[in-house]
């Protein structure tokens, strides 16, 4: 079945990217292409990638193109959470040369800094997909591209975790240093919280878990465990709360992490450190 990916709502990237294009047109817009361009050029360009991963990002690129001339025609060829190979067209744009240079960086920058997230966390997937343990994102991100970078790992087959710090209660370890240990944190927790609102906390040792499995919270996280601690940690834990392993994971560890039997595994490195896809646009003069 392919995957279901969320729409991204097109206020919401109509507004980041026109910010982004303020930012880089300043004062005057784009005075190169006023100087060097005719404004009766017209022209035709595809978006290519130059290496190999999974896209992401694509409305935001039309956008860019859009509210830089809305004659300009944006036709795309692939589609966010396609797999891409070196040379293959993304995207074509036709129309005013100048208001399609114009936005040429705005519109690479979202797609290979999304394109590049996807790629990275659809690494992860690949590698644990015979398991089933989940990759999930953190709250690492960027700051005001949070929501365009979670949807990114969910086009390269991750899941999201917490939006924010309204959306669930994540107990970590200064939390319980402040409110005097495991059980109380999650005591507190539960009489704070709504049915709706889900409630984890972070176990840095076996004998915490346990002390966490008595008071009942709905996810565990397991903080720099090692694979056999993490086996162990599954077996006390016997299905009765999920189980996240955090901390430190990477690309060469987090097989074994997944064969351990924990349900997700949280990586902020798939959002702050995941190098951008390399993806260029080449125009030709019509």
């Amino acid at each position: 079945m392919p995957r279901q990916l969320p729409d991204l709502p097109r206020l919401m990237v109509d507004d980041a990217v026109k910010a982004a294009l303020l930012e880089d047109w300043g004062r005057a817009g784009d005075i190169t292409s006023q100087a060097t361009i005719p404004v009766t050029s017209r022209a035709e360009a595809v978006i290519a990638a130059r290496k190999p991963g999974v896209l992401s990002g694509i409305a935001l690129a039309e956008s860019a193109f859009r509210q830089s001339d809305a004659s300009l025609s944006f036709a795309a060829d692939k589609q966010d959470g396609d797999r891409l190979e070196p040379g293959d067209v993304v995207a074509r744009i036709t129309g005013p040369a100048r208001a399609l240079l114009s936005a040429e960086r705005v519109a690479l920058n979202f797609l290979g800094h999304l394109s590049g997230i996807a790629s990275a966390t659809s690494l992860f997937a690949d590698r644990i997909a015979h398991t089933k343990a989940s990759i999930v994102c953190t709250r690492k991100t960027t700051p005001g591209l949070r929501g365009f970078e979670k949807y990114a790992v969910k086009c390269g087959g991750g899941s999201n975790h917490r939006f924010g710090l309204d959306d669930a209660i994540l107990i970590k370890d200064n939390h319980i240093a402040v409110a005097g240990g495991v059980v109380d944190a999650v005591s507190a927790a539960k009489a704070y919280a709504g049915h709706l609102v889900k409630i984890e906390i972070e176990v840095d040792t076996l004998e915490q878990l346990h002390q966490a499995l008595g008071a009942g919270p709905d996810v565990i996280m397991l903080d720099n465990m090692p694979p056999k601690t993490l086996e162990k940690a599954v077996e006390i834990t016997g299905g009765k709360a999920l189980l996240e392993a955090s901390g430190g994971i990477e690309l060469d560890t987090v097989q074994a992490v997944a064969e351990a039997g924990v349900d997700l595994i949280s990586s902020g490195w798939i959002t702050h450190s995941a190098p951008v896809l390399d993806l260029g646009l080449d125009i030709e003069i019509s």
